[in-house]
């Protein structure tokens, strides 16, 4: 029987609140502030794990606005090769750290934390340069 790899399809979220972005300090290896996501479940669209994995890291009810990209460098993540789809949205409230994150926090461009986990900080630079950002 033949073993098939493929890649892991995962989501993740640039929550727009306050003037900034949502972060999330993760509580699990990799270390490091990232955007709010994960692993999409199965029987689940790209769309619903997006506004879930939001709700769960963060406490906050996001309403997906666009699409961004995909992102696919078999190297994104060091557990596995993921490809994940990422989406803006909007939100209002105050962040709350929750599943597996230890911190939630607003970032601007000029305020962003050096220590970004996974593919993030190229994310974040295509967000902003999309926006015509420079803050």
């Amino acid at each position: 029987m033949t073993q098939y790899r493929n890649p892991v399809p995962t989501v993740d979220t640039i929550i727009e609140i306050d003037g900034g972005v949502v972060l999330i300090r993760r509580r699990n290896p990799p270390p490091g502030w990232a955007i709010p996501g994960g692993f999409v479940d199965y029987g689940e669209t790209v769309e619903a794990a997006a506004v879930r994995e939001a709700r769960e890291e963060t406490g906050l009810d996001v309403r997906l606005t666009r699409l961004l990209g995909v992102y696919s460098d078999p190297d994104r993540d060091p557990r596995l090769h993921t490809i994940s789809t990422v989406f803006v949205a909007l939100a209002s409230g105050t962040p709350m750290a929750g599943d597996d994150a230890a911190e939630a926090a607003v970032f601007t461009e000029a305020t962003l934390p050096p220590d970004i986990a996974f593919d993030h900080r190229k994310i974040l630079e295509d967000y902003f340069k999309g926006k015509g950002s420079g803050t």
